[in-house]
């Protein structure tokens, strides 16, 4: 009988994915990851384990060497950048994460932070909450730029809710030019998408190349009213260049659901900048898309020890 090692919060035992799963013939271990693990504990959970559907791990090659018997790795989730892909493949483990499965929840979320910062609604409410009635002018979306860093499934989402709201669409992206088909959305480089965006939303994922995209000179290019969104992943954001291009006015600030390090540090030179507001993590994080993303990745997960994943990435 695999052991099958579930570390998504949100998935409890009992639930309808660890009925499934043992249905399918699998002895489940629920560990819900709560804050960071280092790697010693990550090995430990791994010991004895055959498959594991996980949140955001730090997987590397350290821990997925010291963990022999496991076959699968399912990331309950779009990103995986957390997971040593290549060093998985060097040891005969499957990785699969689950493309586009929160990509709605994930756009609605990005226009709330659109609105939320355009109008400067926790600011507004934090200063009822310590006794002022703030008054200040925001901004409506009608009539402005937004700025799309990436155009996967969360991207392409944004678009019909951002023309919903009269909002002009540019993208810069590395799809191939055959699957930018959409006529709503103008694709330009990244100096030409930073010059002219009112509102930027980051998309796209953490690589090498993308981490610290958005640095000093990237913020030098922008609006001074300009707004950055991040839904995606915190290291694409240099958070230091950030609070130094918001402190000297150089955009008007930012909305940020990831950053650096989760949680926020109470030392996060963020803290206490007037136009940075920092979330915790809850784009994808709808019943709706955990539904879905628990269900589809136990489906994986049992694919995949069959051998027939259906979205692998090593």
């Amino acid at each position: 009988m695999p052991r099958v090692l579930i570390t998504t919060d949100y998935l409890r035992p009992g639930d309808d994915v660890d009925q499934f799963l043992r249905r399918s013939g699998m002895e489940t271990v629920h560990l819900p990851m709560l804050g960071r693990r280092d790697p010693d504990q990550l090995a430990t959970a791994l010991a004895g384990i055959d498959a594991a559907l996980v949140a955001n791990e730090p997987l590397t090659a350290d821990v997925l060497a010291r963990a022999p018997q496991l076959r699968v790795i399912v990331r309950t989730g779009v990103g995986y950048d957390s997971i040593d892909v290549a060093a998985a493949a060097r040891l005969g483990i499957t990785v699969s994460n689950l493309p586009g499965i929160n990509a709605n929840a994930v756009a609605e979320y990005t226009i709330g932070l659109l609105l939320a910062g355009a109008r400067r609604l926790v600011q507004s409410a934090q200063g009822v909450a310590q006794g002022v009635w703030p008054r200040e002018d925001g901004h409506e979306l009608r009539g402005s730029t937004l700025g799309l860093i990436g155009y996967g499934a969360s991207a392409r989402a944004v678009v019909p809710l951002a023309r919903a709201f009269g909002m002009s669409v540019v993208c810069t992206t590395n799809v191939p030019a055959r699957l930018r088909n959409d006529p709503a959305v103008r694709f330009v480089a990244l100096p030409e998408l930073l010059a002219t965006s009112d509102y930027v939303s980051v998309h796209t994922a953490l690589t090498e190349r993308t981490r610290g995209l958005l640095d000093e000179s990237a913020f030098k290019q922008m609006k001074p009213a300009a707004l950055l969104v991040n839904t995606a992943r915190g290291p694409i954001v240099d958070e230091d260049a950030l609070v130094a291009a918001v402190r000297a006015g150089e955009i008007a600030g930012a909305a940020l659901d990831v950053v650096r390090e989760e949680p926020l540090p109470p030392d996060s030179p963020l803290r206490g900048v007037d136009g940075i507001v920092v979330y915790s993590h809850l784009a994808g994080q709808t019943a709706e898309a955990r539904a879905a993303a628990g269900r589809r990745g136990a489906e994986e997960l049992v694919a995949a020890l069959e051998g027939r994943p259906q979205f692998p990435v090593n």
